[in-house]
This record gives C-alpha cells, sequence and structure tokens, in this order.
C-alpha cells in the first residue's frame, strides 16, 4: 500500500488519529503498509492535519497504529517527509516563511483550512540551518522505532524538500549543497545515511520521482541525477527504493526515462509505483522490471485489496471528495467482499 494523505490527524498535536487505528487496521493484508507522509518537525509540516513524527504524543498515537497492524499480521512502514517550500506560512513556526533550497516559489498549492490555496513565498534554508534538518529526519526514524513501526521510508519524491534540492528547478544555490548533480543530491543521500545508521539499512526505504511535475518538481536532464542518486543509494545498502513511474497520480509516459536503468543500477528491491492495474502489475513482476508493486488510491476504497486481486473481484469505486480530510466517511466505511 503506498503512502496516501488523509489530512484526519487530530489537533492540537498532530496526533494519528483513533480511526486512524482501523484505517490501517483494515488494510493490514497487504503485503506491506507504508503510512501517510508524516512531518519530522513543525517546519516540516505544509498541509492541513497530516500526522508529525516528532513529539511523545504523536509518537505514542502512531504507536497504537503499530499495534494493531501487527495484531492481524501486517507489516508497516511509515513515511517520513519534510516539504521544504509546498507550505504556507499559516503552518510555519511563529507564521514564518517556509523554508526551501532557494527562495524560488513553487506554482502549486496546499490545503488549508478545508481549501485549496497558493503556497506562501519560501526562503532559502542557510548552510548552518541544514544539519538540523538532517538531525529532525534521524529523530523522526527513532521515534519511529520507538512507535513500533517495522522500518522508515524517506519521503525523497514529488516535489517536497528532499527532491527540491536535487532538482534544478528549485535549487540555485552555488554552495555545497547547490549547483552539480553530486552536490544537488548530497542532502537526499545524506538524510538516507543518517536514518540507516539510526534504524538499520535493511529498514529504510526512500521514494522518488525522476520524472512527475506534481508539486513544480522539475529537473533539466533528470536521468543522469537518477543514475547517480541511485548508485548512492545502492552503496547504503538501503532495503528498497519506490519509484513512482512517470506524473504523479497521472500519465506514466510523461516524459522520456529509463527506469531499467534504476532497476539495474539498485541491487536491493524495486518497488514500481503508479497507475498499475492487475494485467500491469503481473506483467511488470512476471519480466523481472520490479520486485513489488505498490497501489495507492485502490487501497483507499478497497482494503482487502489484497483478497480482491487474487480473486479477481470488482473493486469498490473510490470517492475522491473523501481524499482529504473528514471523518470516517470515505475513510474507514468501505466494504470488503
Amino acid at each position: 500500500m503506498a503512502p496516501l494523505t488523509r489530512n484526519r490527524a487530530v489537533r492540537p498535536g498532530m496526533v494519528p488519529s483513533p480511526i486512524a487505528v482501523d484505517y490501517y487496521g483494515q488494510r493490514a493484508s497487504a503485503g506491506l503498509l507504508i503510512t501517510e507522509a508524516s512531518q519530522v518537525s513543525q517546519q516540516g509540516q505544509g498541509y492541513q492535519d497530516t500526522p508529525g513524527i516528532y513529539s511523545t504524543e504523536q509518537t505514542a498515537g502512531w504507536r497504537k497504529v503499530t499495534d494493531r497492524v501487527h495484531e492481524r499480521g501486517g507489516r508497516i512502514f511509515i513515511q517520513i517527509w519534510h516539504v521544504g517550500r509546498i507550505s504556507h506560512t499559516s503552518f510555519q513556526p511563529g507564521g514564518g516563511a517556509p523554508v526551501a533550497p532557494s527562495a524560488v516559489r513553487a506554482k502549486a498549492r496546499t490545503f488549508v483550512n478545508g481549501t485549496f490555496t497558493e503556497v506562501s513565498d519560501p526562503r532559502a534554508l542557510q548552510l548552518s540551518e541544514i544539519p538540523g534538518i538532517i538531525e529532525d529526519f534521524r529523530r523522526g526514524a527513532a521515534n519511529a522505532m520507538k512507535a513500533g513501526f517495522d522500518g522508515v521510508e524517506i519521503h525523497g519524491a514529488n516535489g517536497y524538500l528532499l527532491d527540491q534540492f536535487a532538482k534544478d528547478g528549485a535549487n540555485k544555490r552555488a554552495d555545497a549543497y547547490g549547483g552539480s548533480i553530486k552536490s544537488r543530491a548530497k542532502l537526499m543521500l545524506e538524510v538516507s545515511e543518517v536514518v540507516a545508521a539510526e534504524v538499520g539499512a535493511d529498514r529504510t526505504g526512500i521514494r522518488i520521482s525522476p520524472l512527475t511535475p506534481v508539486d513544480d518538481g522539475s529537473d533539466s536532464n533528470p536521468q543522469p541525477l537518477f543514475d547517480h542518486i541511485v548508485d548512492q543509494l545502492n552503496q547504503l545498502k538501503l532495503l528498497y527504493i519506490h519509484v513512482i513511474e512517470g506524473a504523479t497520480g497521472g500519465l506514466r509516459d510523461v516524459a522520456p526515462f529509463d527506469y531499467a536503468s534504476l532497476r539495474r543500477r539498485f541491487k536491493q528491491a524495486y518497488i514500481a509505483n503508479n497507475g498499475y492495474d492487475f494485467e500491469l502489475a503481473t506483467k511488470t513482476l512476471q519480466s523481472g522490471a520490479a520486485d513489488l508493486i505498490a497501489f495507492g488510491k485502490p487501497f483507499i476504497s478497497n482494503p482487502d485489496l489484497v483478497e480482491r486481486l487474487k480473486k479477481r473481484a470488482p473493486l469498490n469505486d473510490w470517492d475522491e471528495g473523501t481524499f482529504y480530510g473528514g471523518g470516517t466517511k470515505g475513510y474507514t466505511d468501505y466494504p470488503t467482499l
């Protein structure tokens, strides 16, 4: 089950909701559950009512989720993120500007007070602030272990902070974290290294999206950039790379890219994601192009998706109107077979 932002954390404190216990427990038959992205600091929040993994209360809230999933025989990783410039001043400490590699505003929207609105103008992170960002990821990973997670997925995709640093559309820096491919990839790799050191490389995955235009996450030459990133991730011996192939939630062939190059370079597991149905997933696995397939929206409306795929049973339709925010409707009330 791919990570899916659902905007149902409890205020104050951005604590996972009690109904999240039921939501993830219902889907425990997935080969691996990856939670909705959870911010590693208040600064890392970009959307209304998304959970965190930086406080004692958040960690305790997540513990109830992992206990339920484990009771039902499941395995669950938490996705940890910092949204960077895809945020709004209303979420930031003291109402400050969101942070980014450079003071370049994204052509993107975020979810504030129940509606989508333009993101705020960001400020460039100072070099002296970057070690603190890395430490926030390490602390989030440590808290994940206290919360009983089986592992951690680093969010390096979809135009958020680590992706912003990697891609030249957002990164205009001239210091050690900007300019060359090696320098732009530096933060993503440093975060990967500290998280793997904290929880074990065999419990650490990362999600990447070489091509997606979502949240203005573009690069002028993504193939050599992501070949380099994956070469370095392979050296760290992470458990998996989780690759969004094409435009997130959109066209798989949005632009030319050789995903097989990443598959060859990375010696551990390759998880493929984006627009997969039963037929394409089966074909991809049989060809050896991926080790695992991640399903997103079908898992929202089909808590028993695994059983339905096994039996080739029809799938429930999802209700997009209840994707973001709300209560149990469109969250824990979808029927099973």
